[in-house]
Order: C-alpha cells, then structure tokens, then sequence
C-alpha cells in the first residue's frame, strides 16, 4: 500500500467503503458509540484471563496476535467513523485532552527512595 496513512485518509476509506454497501444510514452517533463499545469488549475479552505478566506477552503469541491486532483495527474503525459523523477531529481532541490532564496533574517532585 502507496497510500499515506493518516486520519482524515482512513476515515475517507471507511466512509467510502459504508457508502458502497449503504451502511451510512445505521452509522449513527448512537450505532457507533454502541459498536465501538462492543469492540473495546472484544479486545477486553482476549485480557480477560490473563494474569499481568501474560497479558504483558500476549504480541509474542501468534494465535493470540493477530486477534488483538485485529481487535484494535475494530475499535480504531469505530471511533474514527464515530468521529466522522459527528465533526470531531479525533488528533485534535486528544491534543487538548493531554493539555488538560498536564495541568489538572502535575508531575510532583517524588521524594528519593532510600
């Protein structure tokens, strides 16, 4: 693939493919919150079991791999659609985002450990 890989170049791509199939009319705020939200699950699921250190492996395991891989492609897809149909620039929410969460909290001087 030639194709620059960037936001506002994958929502197209979604769009586009929805509009070949006459999906736009289910992707609704709602619809699309509520897919997203089931695909975060899916994901959630593959951890369920897992103790820390396992889920900490879980990229080496080659059944295991692509199922997250995939499943983070599925809740990528939704929330860019999501997005999408609602306005938002997703790069530029999460820029603010990090601004806030720097000056709600501060890095705090942390005492030496003895």
């Amino acid at each position: 693939m030639t194709e620059r890989l960037d936001v506002a170049v994958l929502q197209r791509r979604l769009a586009d493919f929805a509009t070949a199939r006459d999906w736009e009319q289910y992707h609704t705020p709602k619809n699309l919150a509520a897919a997203l939200s089931v695909e975060a699950s899916e994901l959630v699921e593959i951890f369920q079991w897992l103790t820390p250190e396992e889920s900490a492996r879980v990229m080496r395991d080659p059944d295991t791999a692509p199922r997250v891989r995939d499943e983070v492609a599925d809740v990528l897809a939704y929330l860019l659609q999501f997005c999408e149909v609602l306005g938002i620039d997703a790069l530029a929410a999460l820029a603010a985002k990090i601004e806030r969460n720097e000056s709600r909290f501060p890095v705090r001087e942390v005492p030496e450990s003895r």
